[in-house]
């Protein structure tokens, strides 16, 4: 049995285990966008809210959401969550019906970086754990 085919210990976990570690790495990118973008900087301090007023998914109702008109002014450069220095490729995508180019940003891999299965999630067993788990628990509160 190869290490892919291993069970990690989140594939175990409760709901409950599942949502505390779904809610700690939204803090994280929460956190992370308010202390390296400056659009989301300005955003959440127009709106009055602190990466520390996440306490909760039911939170996530008091914070701003991205719109278009901000994707219009913003997109792509004035997104990045890293300095110009560090990005060593843009990438343009098309994105579907629009035909709109999206435009993505690469930085070199740093050894602090993990994995992309650990970070978006794990496909095994028919199991993928990631953002969308996250925002599926979130979606019933905020409505």
């Amino acid at each position: 049995m190869s290490a892919l085919d291993q069970i990690e210990p989140i594939e175990q976990a409760s709901v409950d285990e599942l949502r505390a570690l779904q809610l700690a790495r939204l803090k994280e990118a929460v956190h992370h966008a308010y202390e390296h973008v400056p659009h989301y900087r300005q955003k959440f301090d127009a709106a009055g809210v602190h990466p520390g007023d996440l306490k909760s998914f039911a939170d996530l109702a008091r914070f701003p959401f991205t719109s278009k008109d901000d994707l219009r002014q913003k997109y792509p450069f004035g997104m990045f969550a890293v300095p110009m220095d560090e990005i060593v490729r843009i990438h343009d995508v098309p994105s579907g019906a629009t035909r709109c180019r999206c435009r993505r940003a690469y930085t070199r891999p740093r050894s602090a970086c993990r994995s992309f299965r650990s970070m978006f999630g794990r496909l095994n067993r028919h199991r993928l754990y990631s953002l969308a788990s996250a925002l599926s628990a979130v979606e019933p509160q905020l409505q």
